[in-house]
Formats: structure tokens, C-alpha cells, sequence
């Protein structure tokens, strides 16, 4: 019996860990139980950026938040931090875990005085002046996610609260005529343990930094399910979603996180409907698709979409005149530093309509639907005979270029290598980055990544932002310390459109792009096969010296250093699963 027993117990166990890992298990009667694939990680602060006193009176000992701890009370009360209340006092601190995060925060708490809850108020912050502000007096909000709430500190034991993305945390006591005693303050990161297969280094450093944040920006992102933001819009923006899926296919590969969210927004959105009421975002979401397939050769998940896919094609093609303009309906949108430019947008749009149109005339191929293949080729001449002029903007200048409406080389001479940091955004950056590419500019590409998201590593940033300006840098702060007398703050005096001030998203999953870039085309690994069965090595090295990376296929990662060689050439190192076919470039 005991031997029975111990079967049918070990076959339990190993059918819930199975259950784990496949995300459900069956509790019986056909009901289905979600399993959160994601870690709970315990980080303990790395520094304390502020103290509501320095004479270790209302609060005593605060260096021993530092040390890590266990996440479990005790009774021996030893080395614990105390916030002492009094008379129009409230005890606070300031701590930085040392890098952005997902999650929220742990207090653990030894013995005080009176059984009852210490009331605290916890405030989250992406930089350290959004921590440091409250809602009621600055830009900051609880939109989408709480970063500000007052809780109740047990005696002897722990609370843990919040959801949210920050890296600061304000932990300010509110009972004035209590002491509380804590044994640690910990933020508890929430993401999913994956592997960064895909890699990038370099002989420049500061490259080698903006992919490693670029691809930590996305897997932040990587949520119940993709999400462009973790602490404001934590939604999925299929357009937003582009440049984070062309950064996981070079980070992480094969995520279920893709597929889920883009069946997620395909099951709300029913047709004639655009996709966040954006038309470009259903456009977007066509050549997700694509991309996805190509990389994983997944032709099932493709064909399981055939339907809706050629349905909304349909709806694209009767937003076309008869000369060949979009007439697309719906928020017209580009990305926010285009908004005001009507023009630009038109013309973007343009673009959009023929790289769509040539997605789906792919995808008709693929799938082996010839008429359909031979209508969008019908569709995508008609749309060339207009070609609009982007009103000087280049973002949508880059699409001309991309859709090849225009030639990327004219693109790159007239607006793109033109004041080439002016009028970049941390989401369409990437498809400027792309058109210079096109246009053979790839050394004037790796010096706007080098500018334009250094820029925002410079200012302290452990991921990359919502929105950029280089001109932000003149006499700024950095948002990892309090803004010193005289310096701009710059969260809380930048920002627009939406994101104003302190609402302003400093992990924000479209401004990836330069990882995605670098493995395309520094590394120069080029996918010429669905499932990646067939590619060509083909780096651009610029100014470096050397490059060595990974790339993450069904297979396997394939990996590569190239390096100069005395005459000027490039020497190239390959290694691939044996799957794979490398052609000569």
C-alpha cells in the first residue's frame, strides 16, 4: 500500500510540474486553471539616496536595509532600522534597487511597540523625483498602475504591495507616535526566467550597453503579455509591439508571450474595427506575421490566422481611391513627434499601406493562395503611383524609404544623415535605423544609436524611455539623484502629448529598435528561409574593430565574431546547428 501510495503520489507531482510548464492544469468537470509562468525575485536595495534627517534620530540605523536579508521575520531582532514618529514627524527614506524593475515592494518587520499596523505611505518611482512626488502636487499619476498607496505594516511579519514598474521607492511613516521597527525593506522583481540566447559585443563599449539595455527594456515588457510599458500603458499596442518582437526574435526567440498577446488583440478587434483603433496598428500586426514566421517557421500559427488575415486585407484595400491614396479612417498615427504633422503622417501611411500589401502578398505565397498573391501585387501598383512628400519629418521619410516608394540613398541624402539626431523618436528611431541601412549608411546609424539612446543611459537611465530629446541633456540632472540646485529635472519638466512630466514611461518596450539593428546588421545575421533554414552572414562592422554575438533560432543559436583584418577585410568566425545553411554573401 505504502509502495501504491508513493506511485500515485510521484505521478501527481510529476503531472503538476508538466502543468506548470505547459501554463494549465486540469482541476476536473473541463475547467482550466492559468498557471503565471513568471519568478518572484527578492533584490535587496543597493543605496540610500535620501533621509528625512541625518542625526540618526528619526531614522536610526538605515544602512542596515542594505544587507541582504531573508524575507522571513524573526525574534532576534537584531541590526534592524527604526523609523521614529513625533510631533509633526514622519520618518522617511529613500532606496534605490539599482536598476528598473516589475514588481513591487516587501517589508519585513520585527517587534514594536502595539500589536496594531504601523501605517506607511510607499511611493514608486522610475527616477528619483517621481519617487519623491506626490500624486496630489506634481505630474505623477496612478494610471494603469499604483505607484502610490498607504499600507499597514504588521507587527512582526511582512506585507508585500504594488505592481508597477520603478527602481526608487519612498517608504515614509505616517503614525506620528509610533516606532517602527523593520528588519528589510526588499523590491520583489515579477518577469519571466528566460534565457538571453541572442547576444552582441563589441570594441565599442557603449553599443555593447544599448543592446544589453535595449533587450533588459523588452524582457521587463514581457509581462502576462506584452506590454509597452510596465508602469503606464501596460497594454498591448500592436505597434508598439513591432520593434519589441523584432528585438525578442533577437534576443530570446520562440516566446509564447508573441503569439498570445497577437491572438489576444485579433479576439477583440472585429473587423471592419482597426486594432487600438489605429489603422497603422492593424497594419502593424499583418507584418508581425510575417516576421514571426519567418523566424520560427511556424506554418500552423500562420494558416490558424488565414482568415482574419485576408478578411483585413480586405478592409485595407477598399480604404484606397482609385488614384492610389489611402483613405484610411480611424486615429491616424505615426508615433507622437509626428502627430502634429499632417502631411507626414499621410505620407507615412502611404508607405505603410505598400509594405503591408507586400506582406500580405508573401503570406498569400506561403499559404499557396495565388489570386490573393496576385490581387495585393494588383494593389501595391496602384498605391505607387501616389507618392507623398513627408513634410521633412523622418519617420515618415524612413517608411517612403522601407516601402520603396522612394530611394533609400535619396531618403538618407535629403533628410536622414540631414541634423541626423533632430526629429528621431524612441519608436520610429528604429525604422530611420533601418532606411539608413537600406541607403548603405550603417556607420552613420551606429553614431545616432551612440547619441541618441546614450543620451538617455548618460542621464542614469537602466532602460530606455517613452520619448527622447537630445536638447533634454543641456544642464540635466541625472534621474538617478535628486536634481541638484540649478540642474532641470528632467522627468518632471519633459514629456508630452500623453505623457507629461512625471507620467512619462522610462521602460518603454518601442524604443528597442538599436538591439533588433545591431544583430540584423552589425552581426549581420539575415534569415533567407522560413524557420531560419537558410541564412547569409553578411556584418557591417563601420568603424569597429571586431563584433562577436548570438542569434537565437528553432535549432539552436547560431554564432559569429568578425573581426578587421590588416588589409581592411573582415574575417568571419560562424558557427550554426547543423539545420542550418549559410549561403555566401
Amino acid at each position: 500500500m505504502k509502495v501504491l501510495l508513493a506511485r500515485i503520489l510521484a505521478t501527481f507531482l510529476l503531472f503538476h510540474a508538466y502543468a506548470q510548464v505547459s501554463g494549465q492544469m486540469d482541476v476536473g468537470a473541463g475547467l482550466t486553471k492559468d498557471l503565471d509562468v513568471r519568478v518572484r525575485e527578492r533584490i535587496t536595495p543597493e543605496k540610500i539616496i535620501w533621509l528625512s534627517d541625518t542625526t540618526n534620530s528619526q531614522v536610526v540605523n538605515a544602512k542596515a536595509l542594505l544587507k541582504k536579508g531573508s524575507g522571513q521575520a524573526d525574534l532576534e531582532g537584531r541590526n534592524l532600522c527604526n523609523l521614529v514618529g513625533g510631533p509633526s514627524m514622519n520618518p522617511s527614506i529613500v532606496l534605490d534597487f539599482g536598476r528598473e524593475l516589475h514588481g513591487g515592494i516587501e517589508i519585513v518587520s520585527g517587534i514594536f511597540e502595539g500589536k496594531h499596523p504601523v501605517n506607511v505611505r510607499i511611493t514608486l518611482g522610475e527616477s528619483v523625483s517621481e519617487a519623491m512626488s506626490q500624486i496630489a502636487t506634481s505630474t505623477a499619476t496612478n494610471d494603469h498602475a499604483l505607484r502610490e498607496f498607504t499600507v499597514g505594516v504588521p507587527w512582526l511579519g511582512k506585507v508585500h504591495i504594488g505592481n508597477s514598474g520603478f527602481r526608487f521607492a519612498k517608504i515614509e511613516m505616517l503614525d506620528q507616535d509610533r516606532t517602527l521597527k523593520l528588519k528589510e525593506i526588499n523590491a520583489i522583481s515579477i518577469y519571466r526566467p528566460i534565457p538571453y540566447v541572442g547576444s552582441f559585443r563589441s570594441s565599442d563599449s557603449l553599443l555593447n550597453e544599448i543592446w544589453n539595455v535595449g533587450a533588459y527594456t523588452v524582457h521587463l515588457n514581457m509581462q502576462d503579455y506584452l506590454w509597452d510599458g510596465i508602469k503606464r500603458d501596460r497594454l498591448v499596442w500592436v505597434g508598439d509591439m513591432h520593434p519589441e518582437v523584432m528585438t525578442i526574435l533577437s534576443v530570446f526567440g520562440n516566446n509564447e508571450v508573441v503569439p498570445k498577446s497577437l491572438d489576444l488583440i485579433q479576439k477583440i478587434t472585429h473587423l471592419p474595427d482597426w486594432m487600438n483603433g489605429i489603422s497603422s496598428y492593424s497594419m502593424w500586426w499583418i507584418m508581425i506575421q510575417l516576421e514571426w514566421y519567418w523566424n520560427t517557421g511556424d506554418l500552423s500559427y500562420l494558416q490558424g490566422h488565414q482568415e482574419y488575415l485576408f478578411d483585413l486585407l480586405g478592409v485595407l484595400k477598399s480604404k484606397i481611391d482609385d488614384k492610389g491614396n489611402e483613405q484610411l479612417d480611424g486615429n491616424r498615427f505615426l508615433d507622437w513627434p509626428t502627430s502634429p504633422n499632417k502631411e507626414a503622417i499621410d505620407a507615412g501611411l502611404q508607405a505603410m499601406m505598400v509594405m503591408t500589401f507586400s506582406a500580405g502578398a508573401e503570406i498569400a505565397s506561403i499559404l499557396g493562395e495565388d489570386e490573393k498573391r496576385s490581387e495585393y501585387l494588383q494593389v501595391i501598383e496602384l498605391l505607387q503611383k501616389h507618392v507623398p512628400d513627408p513634410n521633412d519629418n523622418k519617420s515618415a521619410a524612413a517608411l517612403l524609404a522601407i516601402s520603396g516608394l522612394k530611394s533609400a540613398k535619396e531618403i538618407n541624402d535629403a533628410f536622414l544623415s540631414v541634423n541626423p539626431i533632430d526629429g528621431i523618436s524612441t519608436f520610429y528611431g528604429y525604422y530611420v535605423l533601418q532606411a539608413r541601412a537600406l541607403a548603405g549608411d550603417y556607420q552613420g546609424a551606429m553614431e545616432v544609436i551612440k547619441k541618441y539612446w546614450g543620451g538617455m543611459l548618460a542621464l542614469g537611465a537602466t532602460t530606455f524611455w517613452e520619448d527622447f530629446d537630445l536638447r533634454w541633456m543641456k544642464n540635466a540632472g541625472r534621474i538617478d539623484q535628486i536634481t541638484p540646485q540649478g540642474k532641470i529635472d528632467v522627468h518632471a519638466t519633459y514629456g508630452d502629448y500623453c505623457y507629461v512630466g512625471l507620467r512619462h514611461s522610462l521602460c518603454h518596450g518601442w524604443a528597442s529598435g538599436p538591439t533588433a539593428w545591431l544583430s540584423e546588421h552589425v552581426l549581420g545575421i539575415e534569415i533567407l528561409e522560413p524557420g531560419c533554414t537558410k541564412v547569409r552572414v553578411n556584418p557591417h562592422l563601420g568603424e569597429l574593430e571586431w563584433v562577436e554575438g548570438s542569434y537565437p533560432t528553432p535549432f539552436g543559436p547560431i554564432t559569429v565574431r568578425h573581426s578587421k583584418t590588416a588589409s581592411g577585410g573582415i574575417r568571419s568566425e560562424i558557427e550554426t546547428p547543423k539545420e542550418i545553411e549559410v549561403v555566401d554573401i
